[in-house]
């Protein structure tokens, strides 16, 4: 078949061709291979092609063998915080620069057993710590940006910046991210495209470069719910043996919800004991905070839901605005910990020039880290630090645990929660670069669900200022993500946002 416009189309789309023989999975590894290697908007980091065509060569062996899996033979991308045997894994960090992995991560080899096959490596935050993809240092010669395909002289969110430019650009039809305060679905809403975040523990976070570990979550990227599912399916699961952190529940198919007849309303019978679904409005998300068009965007689209069936109940989250001093507390003492091991002894950039091990070890970490890093190491080592972990980590932590209260007792009202994913559309280059607590308020509607471990989404739900992307997001129960992705695709049979194309993409 004719290939010009294999990028415009979604996953389902496109395995249904490589099914019918209307093209081969090398074919297709070819066109986003091309695409991808052209990329303007810095979304790329790293391509090994011998290493893509052999995937593709094997996934079409099984497809010719009459091999039926959803994911067989089509294109994805990994951000680089996930580690892989045949690509460098640099976490966007100078400090990693140049370095290889020994083996993939869980979520990168499930997939690869799923069928799919790798284009690249995306950029992303240092360590993923940023709100706008503009915390990167690598290549160290020239580091760059990611530009957000809407408007280059915007950012594209963070710190999943990388992935989400991908998608929205058509680079690659898929990408995975992970979010550990919200990036996944912060960058998924500045891009105009769809992302999700399972429960804590769903995805397992072995051979996941670690920022902080009671936070950090994998999850897919693409154009629509229905693509995410499939996705979400195939990298989710147990992983016991090799990380503490992943629950004990097994694989299942966050798809099936979606395949059921629904007819006009299919929202009025999608809650609990099969009554109309509930959709938690809470009050907080909505003050004098939110910018006026993305209030608008997302008025327009809870009014969708209604049509479609569902009710809105107006909810409480009292502790929202605690979210941020909570997290900033929370995260940076986990990074602390976590990044004490890129010390130069056993991996990584070390320095040239140093008298004793003590100030190798200095030499190596200020070369190494960026500004962003090491403001976060250093909050962290001072609020765990003797005299303090009482006064700010602890108080946190309990803190953390009332937000999760809050969550449930708001669920006993609702069957989803829905509101902003983010108070603006995505900001100027630069705009915040100098102002880190700017960028940490960005976050203040995705912090909530990260801190309590619950599933979250984004959506594409319009535009806004200077035609930019709206996304809503969607908030649920533990484990619940089959029941979000539902809702998600019933908004998305019925609307188009999420099928429009910035014009760099075309």
């Amino acid at each position: 078949m004719s290939t010009p416009d294999l990028h415009q189309q979604s996953l389902v789309e496109l395995r249904a061709h490589l099914a019918s023989k209307q093209l081969s999975a090398t074919e297709l590894a070819q066109h986003f291979l091309q695409r991808a290697q052209a990329d303007t908007h810095h979304a790329f980091l790293a391509f090994n092609e011998e290493a893509t065509l052999a995937q593709a060569a094997a996934a079409q062996q099984r497809i010719d063998a009459g091999d039926t899996s959803p994911l067989l033979g089509l294109p994805i991308a990994h951000k680089d915080i996930f580690v892989t045997r045949d690509y460098p894994t640099t976490a966007g960090s100078r400090i990693l620069e140049g370095y290889r992995s020994p083996f993939d991560a869980t979520v990168v080899q499930r997939l690869a057993d799923a069928g799919m096959v790798t284009v690249g490596k995306l950029s992303c935050d240092e360590f993923a710590m940023g709100s706008a993809n503009e915390n990167v240092a690598v290549p160290s010669a020239k580091p760059q940006a990611v530009t957000n395909p809407w408007d280059v002289s915007r950012i594209p969110g963070g710190s999943s910046g990388g992935s989400a430019a991908a998608v929205a650009a058509r680079l690659a039809p898929a990408a995975t991210g992970t979010d550990t305060g919200g990036s996944i679905r912060q960058p998924a809403a500045f891009c105009g495209i769809t992302g999700i975040k399972p429960t804590y523990g769903r995805a397992s976070r072995y051979g996941m470069v670690a920022f902080a570990s009671s936070l950090d979550q994998a999850g897919p990227m693409a154009r629509s719910a229905e693509d995410c599912a499939l996705l979400l399916s195939a990298l989710c699961g147990p992983d016991l043996d090799r990380d503490s952190t992943s629950l004990n529940v097994a694989t299942e198919d966050f798809s099936r919800l979606l395949k059921a007849p629904q007819g006009d309303k299919p929202l009025a019978k999608a809650g609990q004991a099969g009554g109309a679904l509930k959709v938690g409005i809470p009050t907080e998300f909505f003050g004098d905070g939110l910018a006026s068009d993305v209030r608008a965007a997302i008025d327009a689209a809870l009014k969708q839901l209604e049509q479609l069936g569902a009710h809105l109940v107006p909810i409480a989250l009292p502790r929202t605005e605690l979210s941020i001093p909570v997290y900033y507390i929370i995260a940076p003492a986990e990074a602390s910990s976590n990044l004490s091991r890129f010390d130069g002894v056993k991996f990584g950039h070390r320095a040239k020039d140093f008298t004793d091990l003590a100030d190798m070890y200095e030499k190596t970490r200020s070369e190494g880290f960026g500004d962003e890093v090491k403001r976060r190491i250093m909050i962290g080592s001072y609020v765990l630090s003797h005299g303090y972990y009482d006064a700010y980590y602890l108080q946190a932590q309990k803190i953390r645990r009332m937000i999760a209260d809050d969550f449930q007792t708001a669920f006993q009202q609702c069957d989803v929660i829905a509101g902003p994913v983010a108070p603006t559309v995505a900001w100027k280059l630069g705009d915040k670069s100098d102002d880190p607590l700017a960028n940490y308020l960005a976050d203040i509607f995705t912090l909530p669900a990260s801190l309590a471990g619950l599933p979250g989404m984004s959506l594409p739900v319009g535009f806004g200022e200077a035609n930019m992307p709206v996304g809503m997001q969607l908030m649920g129960n533990y484990l619940q993500e089959a029941q979000l992705l539902n809702v998600a695709h019933q908004f998305q049979l019925h609307t188009q946002h999420h099928l429009q194309t910035p014009g760099g993409a075309a």
